[in-house]
């Protein structure tokens, strides 16, 4: 089975060279890769998130498998959704997904399970492009965070942990995620900065803390929590913000924005 995309022409350019030379000028600037364990990257459209989200792939190499977390923006789910295809398709052509890994995560406990809410959720799609264009040869292993209990999803983190150890090469865990929603410019960024004080401390639990505490509407906090748990369980020491921006810096108006964060761990 092959996943069509359902939101490129929307959020991302449907033409193969147009797409390439959107990514070509999102990563345009002077970028030193290095190899990092998670990748915190927004998934708006690329109008107002590419740039950030180029930036933050741009300092990493990416190697041949890419772990992606996305969000259940449409509450279908309660556990970690493995996507059941065998590729996904985009404008850059077709990214097989890594079906040993796959099968290996949702063999070794009931939290993960093969379903495919990911055919209609965008959260995942937009990684893709990004990692095609880093590294053509790379397999992905998209999954849908649907749950907020933290004891699943540190139970995740650690049979994700698991079946990355136990599998040669290298591997990239992508949380995808947008912070603030809808409101100031200002107020989302003092917001913000609470949330990513706990994540440049690697404390998921302060993260989660304070997302509730503070009525912070960041939609991928599940991914990020269980990535951060993850990479913690592989050894992972620091964090470091490649960018934090919003979609104000493009349209004009900052009354009303969305907050974009890309962050490295390693």
């Amino acid at each position: 089975m092959v996943r069509k995309p359902v939101v490129e022409g929307m959020f991302y350019p449907g033409e193969k060279n147009i797409l390439i030379k959107n990514i070509k000028l999102y990563v345009s600037g002077k970028f030193i890769p290095k190899e990092i364990k998670g990748l915190i990257s927004p998934h708006a459209g690329y109008v107002y998130s590419g740039s950030c989200a180029g930036k933050g792939y741009a300092s990493a190499i990416i190697p041949n498998r890419v772990v992606i977390l996305g969000v259940d923006h449409n509450g279908r789910g309660d556990k970690m959704s493995v996507d059941p295809n065998e590729m996904w398709q985009t404008a850059l052509g077709k990214i097989e997904v890594d079906r040993d890994f796959a099968e290996e995560l949702i063999k070794e406990n009931s939290l993960f399970d093969s379903n495919n809410i990911g055919d209609s959720e965008h959260s995942i799609e937009v990684q893709v492009p990004f990692i095609q264009y880093f590294n053509p040869k790379a397999k992905i292993v998209p999954i849908i965070v649907s749950t907020y209990d933290k004891n699943k999803l540190s139970d995740g983190a650690q049979i994700l942990s698991s079946v990355i150890e136990k599998k040669s090469g290298s591997t990239l865990v992508v949380a995808s995620s947008d912070m603030s929603h809808y409101i100031s410019a200002e107020e989302a960024e003092k917001k913000d900065f609470k949330a990513i004080e706990k994540i440049l401390k690697l404390d998921p639990d302060g993260m989660m803390d304070v997302v509730s505490s503070e009525r912070i509407s960041m939609c991928g906090v599940a991914p990020v929590y269980l990535m951060i748990k993850t990479v913690l369980e592989l050894g992972a020491k620091k964090c470091e913000v490649v960018e934090y921006t919003n979609s104000g810096v493009t349209s004009g108006d900052l009354d009303q924005v969305v907050g974009y964060l890309s962050a490295s761990i390693y």
